[in-house]
């Protein structure tokens, strides 16, 4: 089936909606999303959206938190871009239909880790679902805009997929939409279009502890470097520091979040014996940047041989944890706990890619014609490590500012979009072994979590590196030869994400913000290693 359009969005989290709303105001819009469009780490995100509201609070104290926690890795022009902006961004969305949590008739704002002023958006302890349901009552009211659920994005369409094409040189290389898989009737869609906006999320998947969803196996990644885009900085993967702990938990599911919100409360971590130990390691204690805290909290466990650590609130109202924190109250409930009175059992897990695909002020990336919005894009706002709250600010920013760049982008087009070849499966063969995928799939997150995790090592990286490649060249052996399904797609790509963070780790011989090796224990002093940028040559 081939489908024409204007512009084609990929993923229907807040940076794939916010997106497709500005950008259907003048142009047609097809929206594709690999599960249902209100299936998204922005569903799950609980904390908030971070903005200078209060009269008290500055552009430049959020900028100067931003900084301090990227740990000297943010473009600083683009940490400038996002905080004069954002005000306006959270009026878009309010105006949207977000309701976000006020007091006093005023927006009731949070504190969370590492920030100087309270300047936290929120709506209770779901905020992330309150702004999806906003935005896809919009979308679904909006007739420019065409959504096709449970279709998984297979690759870009660039010059390697034209025969007459595929030599011409990368620097100047378009992309025209994407093929994709939809999952129910197993046909292959041809999306042809001018602009294409890749908002796929996240990657947590590539690790076996991740508060992510099961949906989030970096397919935007995976299909940008397939494609020749310049990616950088993946070795920033941000591990929550508190994720609810089970013993019953399935090792690949996705965990629960304990939000950074709880902390900012008052939140106290302790060890199994109720000993409080932060302050061993910052005099902001559970307030600390995510990368100290998780750092700390892998420290205790590995130096004790536990399974996890306490966060205590026990010493708060009853009454104020269920109104600050309903869900999060509910859930621990659900599990046996009753938070007003009994410590929570947390452990970090992944939760945020801080790298991604390369893009400029207007989310341009290197391919002509392919834009980047939210977690999949590396704008450098959150240089080494990812300041709380900053996400769902950067993903409305800089859908914005791509919606203003498509714009102009398609007033002045003029190149006309060649003949794209139909997708070829022919010669292949239906595959229903599907237990090598299943193991292929928790050997790549095994192996990420053991030895790609918080602590990194010259030598657990030399061994990731060795196991990756031969599920790599397994899994291209087995996509070549069998027709598509989603399963095979999904570990295509958790694989290649892993690659991706190994090498950029490898790259990097220092510890900063996310990245830490005993190797390199101190960051180099004149920040020599800069971005660590990596791009597939022959697409």
């Amino acid at each position: 089936m081939e489908i024409k359009t204007d512009v084609l969005v990929i993923g229907s989290g807040i940076a794939g909606l916010f997106a497709a709303i500005k950008i259907s105001e003048f142009a047609d819009v097809v929206l594709i999303t690999k599960k249902e469009k209100n299936e998204s780490n922005t569903n799950y995100a609980q904390g908030g959206i971070a903005s200078v509201i209060d009269p008290a609070d500055t552009f430049e104290k959020h900028i100067k938190d931003t900084l301090i926690a990227g740990a000297g890795l943010c473009n600083e022009k683009m940490v400038e871009i996002l905080v004069k902006e954002g005000p306006e961004r959270i009026k878009d969305l309010m105006e949207l239909g977000a309701q976000f949590t006020k007091k006093n008739g005023k927006l009731d704002l949070a504190k969370e880790g590492g920030h100087s002023m309270s300047r936290i958006v929120h709506a209770k302890d779901l905020t992330g679902r309150e702004v999806e349901r906003a935005l896809i009552n919009q979308v679904n009211e909006n007739k420019n805009i065409k959504i096709f659920e449970d279709t998984i994005a297979i690759d870009l369409i660039t010059e390697h997929n034209v025969q007459r094409l595929k030599n011409l040189p990368l620097n100047n290389r378009n992309c025209w939409g994407a093929y994709a898989l939809n999952c129910h009737s197993n046909e292959i869609l041809k999306i042809s279009s001018k602009a294409t906006v890749l908002a796929t999320g996240g990657l947590g998947q590539v690790y076996t502890h991740t508060t992510n969803p099961k949906i989030a196996t970096g397919d935007g990644y995976a299909m940008a470097y397939r494609a020749g885009a310049k990616i950088g900085n993946m070795e920033f993967i941000q591990f929550h520091p508190t994720a609810f702990y089970s013993s019953n938990q399935n090792n690949n599911s996705q965990a629960f979040l304990i939000s950074e919100a709880v902390r900012g409360f008052g939140g106290i971590l302790r060890t199994i014996d109720g000993n409080e130990f932060m302050s061993k390691y910052d005099s902001r204690k559970e307030l600390a940047p995510r990368d100290i805290v998780a750092r700390a909290i892998d420290n205790e466990l590995k130096k004790r041989g536990e399974d996890f650590v306490y966060l205590d609130i026990t010493h708060k109202n009853k009454n104020s944890i269920i109104d600050h924190f309903p869900n999060i109250y509910q859930h621990c409930l659900d599990q046996g706990i009753d938070i007003s009175k009994e410590y929570i059992p947390v452990v970090p897990a992944a939760h945020y890619s801080c790298g991604g695909v390369v893009v400029d002020e207007f989310a341009r990336t290197s391919l002509k014609g392919l834009y980047a919005c939210g977690e999949v894009s590396m704008t450098g706002v959150h240089g080494a490590n990812r300041l709380a709250s900053n996400s769902l600010l950067e993903a409305v920013v800089f859908s914005q500012r791509a919606a203003i760049d498509i714009k102009n982008y398609l007033n002045n087009y003029r190149t006309s979009i060649p003949e794209i070849p139909n997708w070829d499966d022919s010669g292949t063969l239906t595959y229903d072994e599907r237990i090598l995928i299943t193991h292929s799939s928790r050997e790549v997150k095994q192996i990420m979590w053991d030895y790609v995790g918080i602590v990194r090592s010259n030598l657990r990286l030399e061994r990731a590196a060795n196991r990756i490649h031969n599920i790599y060249s397994e899994t291209e052996e087995l996509y070549k030869r069998t027709k598509i399904f989603e399963e095979i797609l999904e570990l295509r790509n958790i694989t290649a994400c892993a690659h991706m963070i190994i090498k950029s780790a490898q790259m990097r011989k220092e510890s900063r913000g996310l990245n830490y090796t005993l190797d390199y224990p101190n960051p180099s002093p004149t920040n020599e290693f800069g971005d660590s940028i990596l791009q597939n040559v022959n697409p």
